[in-house]
């Protein structure tokens, strides 16, 4: 279930940032959908909580797949906005996933580097071995936290942020996350989300200077609950 301003989860606020944990099927941004963004809503729920008058400002910091979950990252200042861009371009923010497979992965905790490159018609990314023209370096580190019933809970860290960087490279290894049929995984979930959820960040708060660490909840399934 998409959010709206009534169920919005919100993970930390302050005068400067908000922090949700995105449902699946949210967007984070408009697209050519013309579904309500998350932004939107995280616009409207500051209107109200705040009794703002006029147009809120919003910056979106840094975005999810709609098929995922997790936490999402909103700049409520201009100029918190432009010092969160640098903390992400400069790979400042340490962001932590959880992702569930089916296969067990080749090793229990590995670093993985591939070049992807991005096809814009089908919106997929392909994995190589060796750089080829339009392709960027991803590297993420990963180590199986649990065995489930049919399934294995992964903890991903990433390294660089490529276009679905985390669903190319776990399928590049024979482990597509549950549900992403794009990256071969065999069936979709009902809600049409994959099992990813970006769980922990940690980063220097833009303005106050102090550590901020942050956990968002899994999303309530029965996969998801037996990694709790």
């Amino acid at each position: 279930m998409a959010s709206t301003k009534e169920n919005l989860q919100v993970i930390y606020e302050d005068n400067h940032i908000i922090v949700v944990n995105k449902k699946v099927g949210d967007i984070v941004q408009g697209d050519k959908t013309g579904d309500t963004p998350l932004s939107d809503i995280v616009k409207q729920y500051i209107k109200e909580k705040y009794n703002k008058p006029g147009n809120v400002f919003l910056g979106v910091v840094h975005r999810l797949d709609r098929p995922t979950t997790g936490i999402v990252v909103f700049a409520r200042t201009s100029k918190a906005l432009e010092r969160m861009n640098k903390m992400f371009r400069e790979h400042k923010v340490q962001k932590t996933y959880w992702a569930i497979v089916r296969n067990e992965p080749p090793k229990s905790k590995d670093t993985l580097t591939h070049y992807l490159k991005k096809n814009p018609k089908n919106n997929k990314a392909s994995h190589f071995i060796k750089h080829v023209e339009g392709s960027k370096k991803a590297i993420l580190h990963y180590e199986v936290l649990k065995k489930l019933e049919n399934y294995y809970l992964v903890q991903v860290l990433l390294e660089t942020g490529r276009h679905h960087q985390i669903r190319c490279q776990l399928s590049a290894i024979n482990c597509p996350i549950k549900g992403d049929l794009k990256y071969g995984f065999k069936r979709s979930n009902k809600n049409a989300g994959i099992h990813l959820h970006s769980r922990f960040i940690e980063f220097t708060h833009p303005v106050s200077k102090e550590k901020i660490s942050l956990t968002a909840d899994l999303p309530n399934d029965p996969v998801w609950n037996a990694c709790n």
